[in-house]
């Protein structure tokens, strides 16, 4: 099949690379343009670029150049952008999803599943219309959400879950067939902002135990950030905000820390951070 495939993170390479392995033609990628990074000139192209590049597939960065290119259907994997009527009516498209369909539409399904305590997620391959994610299903597989699990675990295994499903899906004989429509009430995973990871110990210990999990969940200390890396909810009866050991009580259990990072320091064990700031009994986290 001739395809054109676009997406930028390093959650997009597998597809990419599987794509071309099963003896697609894909023959043009398009992603986000080269980042600069640090105070020099250089740029970081992104892990999809390098990968094409690698593959000899032309990139560019404008969804409109994948018209005229003659491909048969476009492929989307984490590309953050929407792909406007006058592009999908030239090259009809499928997206891989990372949720279940029509929950968690939008930038950050994973991490939204494991912020709301969803005991389940998993991946679907989907048609791309105008709308965000709206479009009909032709495929999806289901998969637990550990307890523990971080978003970058459970991200890996959805996308080792997601390129065969793709590959399935292309490989249907006569076509792709059909999309069904989604069913039942949508909800939307907007992207994960610094105020979403704050610490509120007024919350249960269950809810904010899921925060590290996400990414850099912090509070503050002495007027000073504190990132909580690692931390696990505890049975506790402490007032919110309050350390107990390295116990940190909260509205509802206590949330005990695990790592910390003190703003301008390396991570460090919880322990190691509480024995050197020695809190005093009534000073609390978060203010």
């Amino acid at each position: 099949m001739r395809l054109v495939f676009l997406g930028t993170p390093e959650a997009a390479v597998p597809a990419l690379r599987a794509l071309v392995g099963a003896g697609n033609e894909v023959v043009h990628v398009v992603t986000r343009v080269d980042k600069r990074r640090g105070r020099g000139n250089e740029v970081s192209p992104s892990p999809v670029k390098t990968a094409a590049l690698e593959l000899g597939i032309p990139v560019s960065h404008r969804v409109d150049d994948v018209i005229g290119t003659g491909a048969d259907l476009g492929v989307v994997v984490a590309f953050g952008q929407l792909i406007k009527p006058h592009v999908l009516a030239e090259i009809p498209m499928v997206n891989l999803h990372f949720s279940l369909l029509p929950r968690w539409r939008g930038a950050a399904p994973v991490e939204r599943a494991i912020l709301a305590g969803d005991p389940e997620t998993g991946v679907c391959v989907m048609a791309v219309e105008e709308g965000l994610d709206t479009g009909g299903v032709y495929a999806c597989e289901r998969v637990t959400i550990d307890p523990d699990e971080t978003a970058v675990e459970l991200r890996s295994r959805l996308v080792d879950l997601a390129t065969p499903l793709l590959l399935e899906v292309l490989a249907r004989p006569g076509g792709i067939g059909e999309p069904v429509a989604q069913r039942g009430e949508p909800t939307y995973a907007a992207k994960i902002t610094a105020a979403d990871l704050e610490v509120r110990w007024d919350r249960p210990a269950v809810e904010l135990a899921r925060l590290p999990r996400v990414g850099k969940a912090w509070t503050t200390f002495r007027g000073r950030r504190l990132l909580i890396l690692d931390g696990r909810a505890v049975p506790g009866d402490v007032k919110p905000g309050v350390l107990d050991g390295v116990v940190v009580g909260t509205g509802e259990g206590g949330l005990e820390l695990v790592t910390v990072q003190p703003e301008g320091k390396a991570p460090l064990p919880a322990g190691a951070w509480r024995n050197g700031a020695r809190p005093a009994p009534d000073e609390r986290l978060g203010g």
